[in-house]
C-alpha cells in the first residue's frame, strides 16, 4: 500500500525534478500541500500530485495545439 502523503523529496523523485523546484511549486501554490508537525514539514497528498500531473498534461496539450510545429515533416 502506497502512503497517502509524500515528502517533497519523494515528489521530486516522482517528477524527476529537484527538491528546490518542488518546494517552489508548493510555496507558489502551484502544487497543493500541507504543513504538519512542530517543525512545519511539507507533505503532498498523492491524490493531489496525480491531479497536478493530469492538469499539466491538459496544459501541455493545449499549448501544443496553440503552437504547431513549423514544417513538422522537415521540408
Amino acid at each position: 500500500m502506497e502512503p497517502r502523503f509524500l515528502l517533497l523529496a519523494d515528489v521530486a523523485a516522482e517528477l524527476n525534478v529537484s527538491d528546490s523546484q518542488v518546494y517552489h511549486m508548493v510555496r507558489s501554490g502551484e502544487l497543493p500541500a500541507i504543513k504538519i508537525g512542530g517543525r512545519g514539514q511539507w507533505r503532498v497528498e498523492r491524490a493531489k500530485l496525480e491531479q497536478y500531473i493530469e492538469r499539466k498534461y491538459a496544459e501541455t496539450a493545449a499549448w501544443v495545439a496553440d503552437n504547431p510545429l513549423v514544417n513538422p515533416e522537415g521540408d
